[in-house]
């Protein structure tokens, strides 16, 4: 049985936890003091999760870039290829937030949205 520490990151506490695999399976979580922490666990060593944060270009707007994030957590594996699908993305002023840049960040399903509000130049 193999053994994997991890720290979670499931509440403001960050326990030490201790993850038991057998065959690719989570046997046990044990260290976590809420039950968010063994959710994390098997989550992270099974199916782990992020969500990309980055910037795209703004064309005629007061800020040359705006700050973009995906909706929800997208598979671990497909970060490069959203970051790679946003490069050549440029948006026209303005902005807004929540506005979707990219409808499907790297064939996930999942969205890529503004996370601040971009002016025209020249806009009050």
């Amino acid at each position: 049985m193999k053994q994997v520490h991890l720290i979670c990151i499931g509440c403001p506490l960050g326990c030490p936890l201790t993850a038991e695999l057998e065959d690719g399976e989570v046997r046990s979580v044990t260290g976590n003091t809420c039950k968010n922490g063994e959710k994390y666990a098997r989550r992270e060593l099974t199916n782990p999760t992020r969500i990309v944060t980055t910037t795209v270009r703004v064309s005629g707007g007061e800020l040359a870039m705006v700050s973009v994030k995906t909706a929800s957590d997208i598979p671990k594996g497909k970060i490069f290829d959203c970051i790679r699908a946003l490069k050549d993305v440029e948006v026209p002023a303005p902005v807004s937030i929540g506005q979707v840049i990219l409808p499907d960040a790297a064939g996930t399903g999942v969205g890529v949205v503004a996370t601040r509000h971009v002016r025209k130049t020249g806009e009050r």
